[in-house]
């Protein structure tokens, strides 16, 4: 049963979330930051706000239509939290086309780079874009007027659709005054114009221009008196009662083409819309007029993460950078077994290549000394060479068990479809446990040696994901260490097979040990401090949400602990209070790569323990998934953690944010002092062209 703590102690999830994208919105906002690099950050907070609404709105949405009032830790229902939401929502939709519009096209524009309106387009330009209309467009366009033999069409989450008033009779004598065009979506939203065209080396006009300006082809006879974009988000929240079903795959399958047709939560229209149609659409979603956004420029603005990949500007994007590879994996075709029982192998990713992760899954695959592999796969895309690898090693014979979850939301497509090819070639798959998702990183290779079995083991902070690892922050250890790979494979005996959980040696593991080992960590400290001793707790994870860790911090301040907290996203928890928290610092690192590493250290008297985890501190990771918390043995790996993910970090004044007792959050400078931009750094410490590597 839930604990009740003061409600003034905790921040609002929903709220914190919104701080987060205002953080990488600023990113879009910096002009030390290359401009097609500010184009793709205005993209994702875009993309971050369309799950925000698919998930976290629409939860609300359908807890207040359920009639229910669960009150969260800050003591907010739904309806109040949905209220409190829509001033801020709809500040920083306006402040994202504002800085869309007046200054990032201008800039862009200035570098030869447009996206030619149609209001200036020249008679050569008006000719090429009826020619493309024509060919391209025009043929996969299925216009629908609204009459009572034509209801209002189903439409498809985040699609592009236009509303158009009509006036006149068709050829039928029907007299609709509205009709509805859905844009396919197999047309890009920005499409590259010829340079001899466009007058300019890169000119780019809209789809939604397009179709404004050639939609009376598709009404032949008839006056239109208005076209107008509209864009619809919907609740994407699969539901399945895994506790009901036989196959949950089947049952999946069933279930991800309804996703694009759940509770509508989100209208967006054109800014010229008239108020009236506006209305007529928020009828036919069945939404109220809080939840209309008037944009000016493209309802879709994740559509346009493409436009920096189309244009060959280096000099407008963030200068390349490579990966280091360990000094004893450098050399090509390095034995990664022979590597790894010289002593234990950490990767930090980007800055560290992802390859040898991959190689070792392909020697393993190849080697005939290797009998089996174990692991989990949580996120790793819908072109792995990893996956490819498992693959091949099961049909060379070996036995190739693979826990793949379903239900990791928006990836559930890819990961069946991998389900199915393993299957087809005999591998073992199997769904992990009802009621709990499978996140935790793991991979497990069993080899023949001398005349025995010898167990080696991968453990991660991030996804199996080849395209990630180059932008999200992880570390990955490798090691043959003899507990260590016992208890990793416990956890796989549990994920496949029936019983009880057994003592593990070293990893602390949800739902069983990962939450009660954390607080027994933090009320250790806590002990310490009270002695008068030196206490410290440093923490870095994506989210910070769970009450009693939240109490258990706040414990610890109280008695004299040192706490900084990294927390890329959101946290509930308030630094900074006095007789609360005044020896608690919050701080976010926003920058080229996403923050996604999980490092926790205790100072714990000198012994300076270091963990790494696939987890958040969060009632789901500690509660309702499988996850793997794991510490580093070997003290000079142990250094390297403290030194590259924690340390450096709490230095930053390029990239950091700092936040106060009320959730809001304020960009940490350097003023006249020495800068320290942690992600650069660390590009030029273990990047390859340094040629740094695990012996720095």
């Amino acid at each position: 049963m839930a604990k009740n703590y003061p409600a003034q102690n905790f921040l609002n999830r929903e709220l914190g979330l919104l701080e987060f994208n205002r953080r990488v919105l600023a990113q879009a906002e910096d002009p030390q930051v290359p401009l097609l690099e500010r184009l793709t950050y205005l993209c994702i907070v875009s993309s971050n706000l369309d799950e925000f609404f698919e998930i976290r709105v629409a939860g609300l949405k359908e807890q207040i239509k359920l009639g229910g009032i669960a009150v969260g830790p800050d003591g907010l229902e739904a309806s109040q939290i949905l209220k409190r939401l829509f001033a801020p929502t709809h500040q920083l939709i306006a402040r994202q086309y504002e800085l869309f519009n007046k200054e990032l096209v201008p800039a862009l524009a200035a570098q030869g780079i447009k996206f030619i309106r149609r209001t200036h387009w020249n008679a050569a330009q008006q000719d090429w874009v009826k020619e493309f209309f024509l060919r391209e467009v025009m043929p996969v366009l299925t216009p629908i007027g609204l009459d009572p033999s034509h209801p209002f069409p189903r439409v498809v989450n985040k699609s592009l659709n236009f509303a158009v008033e009509l006036q006149g009779k068709d050829a039928f004598g029907r007299n609709s005054a509205k009709a509805i065009v859905q844009a396919p979506r197999v047309l890009p939203r920005a499409i590259p114009m010829p340079p001899e065209i466009a007058d300019c080396p890169h000119g780019f006009v809209f789809l939604s221009s397009i179709i404004h300006a050639h939609v009376g082809e598709l009404f032949a006879g008839m006056e239109v008196l208005g076209c107008y974009q509209f864009r619809v988000t919907r609740n994407s929240d699969l539901f399945v009662d895994e506790e009901e079903v036989k196959n949950l795959r089947v049952s999946l399958q069933g279930e991800l083409p309804q996703r694009h047709f759940g509770d509508a939560v989100r209208l967006e229209v054109a800014d010229n819309c008239p108020p009236e149609l506006a209305n007529f659409l928020l009828r036919q979603f069945e939404l109220k007029p809080e939840d209309l956004f008037r944009v000016h420029g493209p309802v879709n603005l994740v559509r346009l993460m493409r436009i920096p990949g189309q244009v060959p500007r280096d000099d407008l994007k963030f200068k390349p950078f490579v990966p280091g590879v360990p000094a004893l994996l450098q050399k090509k075709g390095a034995d990664m077994f022979k590597a790894i029982r010289k002593g234990d192998v950490l990767l930090h990713h980007p800055y560290q290549s992802f390859k040898p992760v991959i190689e070792f899954i392909q020697q393993a695959a190849s080697d005939p000394d290797v009998v089996a592999i174990k692991q989990t796969v949580y996120r790793t895309g819908e072109d792995s060479e990893l996956m490819e690898a498992l693959i091949m090693a099961a049909q060379r014979g070996k036995e190739v068990t693979v826990v793949v979850e379903l239900l990791a939301r928006f990836d559930e497509e890819a990961n069946i479809n991998w389900a199915g090819r393993l299957e087809a070639v005999g591998a073992h798959v199997v769904y992990g446990v009802v009621g709990h998702k499978t996140h935790a990183k793991m991979l497990m290779v069993v080899r023949r040696e001398d005349k025995r079995l010898r167990r080696y083991v991968h453990l991660g902070t991030g996804n199996y994901h080849p395209r990630t690892a180059k932008l999200y922050t992880d570390f990955g250890l490798f090691t043959c260490n003899e507990e260590m790979c016992a208890d990793v494979n416990e956890v796989f005996v549990q994920l496949t097979g029936l019983g009880k959980a057994k003592k593990l040696h070293h990893l602390w593991q949800s739902p069983f040990t990962l939450h009660s080992k954390v607080l027994e960590a933090i009320r250790n400290e806590t002990k310490i401090a009270k002695t008068g001793k030196r206490a410290h707790i440093i923490a870095k994870m994506n989210a910070l949400l769970e009450p009693e860790t939240i109490m258990a911090l706040y414990e610890a301040s109280q008695a004299g602990v040192k706490v900084d907290l990294i927390v890329r996203g959101v946290c509930a928890l308030r630094p900074g209070v006095a007789g609360l928290s005044e020896n608690i610092s919050v701080r976010s690192i926003i920058g080229r790569f996403l923050e996604h590493s999980r490092i926790f250290y205790f100072r714990n008297e000198m012994k300076h323990d270091v963990y790494l985890a696939s987890a958040d501190w969060m009632d789901r990771n500690f509660f309702r998934r499988i996850e793997a918390c794991f510490p580093l043995i070997d003290s000079k790996l142990k250094k390297r953690v403290l030194d590259e993910g924690l340390k450096i970090y709490l230095k930053d004044n390029c990239q950091a944010w700092e936040m106060d007792c009320n959730g809001f959050w304020h960009r940490k400078t350097s003023g006249r002092g020495v800068q320290t931009c942690a992600q650069q750094d660390l590009m030029q410490s273990l990047g390859q062209a340094l040629g740094a590597g695990e012996e720095d």
